[in-house]
């Protein structure tokens, strides 16, 4: 079954990318996923950090070609899209650290029988430009430090907020980074905000399945690189029964596989690519993932139903 293939994947990519820095392995800092770099003995971390810390090169002109800058900006992106090209938004339910955790609390929450907290489309809607606007934020306050004198703890943004940072190194037995830091009105105030968006959270992945996956800038730069990937989503739009299930089993609630009645490519920006939605569609070839051309997984209506038959 997919989605116990994808459930071993996680708890692998979880084992291989916290602690296999203590194994001598190290991917960079330029992973298409929250693995966070506060983690002592990670194999490689996000990223985001090395977008943040690319306003060392934020100049103009030859002074950015010639100084190597341009270099320090480069090569972490290039590496980004080498390992982000393969995957996609693979990555996202397959092998990132942080969602894993975000389904291990959904997890104990089912488990709990509590019901899931109900989000209106037009809340969804709403939430949608919040990704791209802390995506936009990662670049623009690099900028202002390098070229408007802004104070250097203002650096590593989003880093100091994300709730990836305080959680993750619980996992490697370091607790420090749940604390409120006095030393100036900068930090102060980034650790107030980073325990309180912790905090909320933490609240809203126990109520709502992959919460934080809403306001993920990597899934929005991710999406802004799609056409670039050679993992595709489609739908035969013709063989679809509009049974529904589609919207009714996506963790992200998407709505727009089903309602897609034009358009063969159904990869949207939330879309996490965990194929729920296609072990759940009761038609023939009707959804599919493919890999430069060649099915990775498609819908069966025998599939499904000896799914529902180990149930």
């Amino acid at each position: 079954m997919v989605e116990r293939l994808r459930i071993f994947s996680q708890h692998i990519g979880f084992l291989f990318f916290m602690y296999g820095g203590r194994l001598g392995i190290d991917l960079g800092n330029s992973l298409p996923c929250f693995s966070c770099p506060f983690v002592s003995g990670c194999a490689g971390h996000c990223y985001l950090m090395a977008l943040q810390r690319s306003h060392v090169g934020f100049q103009t002109g030859f002074d950015l070609i010639f100084s190597g800058a341009f270099i320090h900006i480069l090569w972490p992106f290039v590496l980004f899209l080498l390992f982000f090209i393969p995957l996609s938004k693979l990555w996202c339910s397959w092998l990132c650290p942080f969602c894993l955790f975000q389904d291990w609390i959904s997890w104990i929450r089912k488990k709990l029988k509590i019901r899931e907290m109900i989000m209106t489309q037009k809340i969804r809607q709403n939430l949608k430009p919040v990704k791209y606007v802390l995506l936009a934020l990662l670049i623009l306050i690099p900028m202002a430090i390098a070229n408007f004198k802004l104070h250097p703890d203002w650096g590593l943004p989003f880093c100091r907020i994300c709730p990836a940072k305080p959680i993750l190194p619980l996992f490697a037995g370091n607790p420090d980074h749940f604390h409120i830091d006095f030393t100036n009105t900068v930090t102060l105030s980034f650790t107030l905000v980073s325990m309180l968006l912790t905090a909320g959270f933490l609240v809203g992945i126990f109520f709502k399945e992959r919460f934080f996956c809403l306001f993920c800038p990597m899934l929005a730069l991710m999406h802004l690189l799609k056409k670039i990937s050679p993992v595709r989503f489609e739908k035969k739009i013709e063989a679809c029964s509009g049974c529904g299930n589609c919207q009714r089993m996506c963790p992200m609630d998407i709505e727009d596989v089903f309602f897609e009645k034009n358009k063969k490519d159904v990869l949207t920006q939330d879309c996490l690519g965990c194929m729920a939605c296609v072990e759940s569609c009761p038609g023939n070839g009707v959804l599919t993932y493919k890999w430069l051309g060649f099915k990775l997984f498609s819908s069966s209506k025998h599939y499904l139903a000896g799914k529902w038959s180990l149930k």
